[in-house]
This record gives C-alpha cells, structure tokens and sequence, in this order.
C-alpha cells in the first residue's frame, strides 16, 4: 500500500495519468475516479479544455493519499 504524497507508487501513478487521463487512478485501484477522469478528459479534449483535466488527472494522482482502513 503506497504510504501517501510523494510515496514512488504516487509518482509512478501520476506518469501515468501524464500518459492516459485516469490511467494513474486505475493503477492505484480508483476505478470510479478512473472512469471520471478519463470520461471528463475526453469530453475537454473535443473543445480544447482536456489540457486542464489532464493535469488535474496528474496532480490528483500524485497527493493521492490512503485512507487509514481501521
């Protein structure tokens, strides 16, 4: 489990996300985060505002931090 903001699995998130809009999220198991990202990016993408939700999808990947589970 990635142990928060700056952990290498945020960072390895994060470049993924750079690669595919939601991608980062998927990798750290945020399906429906994933699905948001990647669904939102697309429709930007066809009026020129995807750059914006393609860094957003970068930063949200990179601070990403693990809910403590107890």
């Amino acid at each position: 489990m990635n142990p928060g903001q700056g952990s290498t699995g945020n960072v390895i998130a994060a470049v993924c996300s750079f690669l595919v809009p939601g991608l980062g999220q998927l990798v750290q198991g945020r399906v429906m985060k994933a699905l948001i990202h990647f669904i939102l990016s697309g429709l930007l993408w066809l009026v020129w505002l995807g750059v914006i939700m393609h860094i957003w999808s970068c930063i949200d990947a990179a601070r990403w931090k693990p809910s403590d589970p107890r």
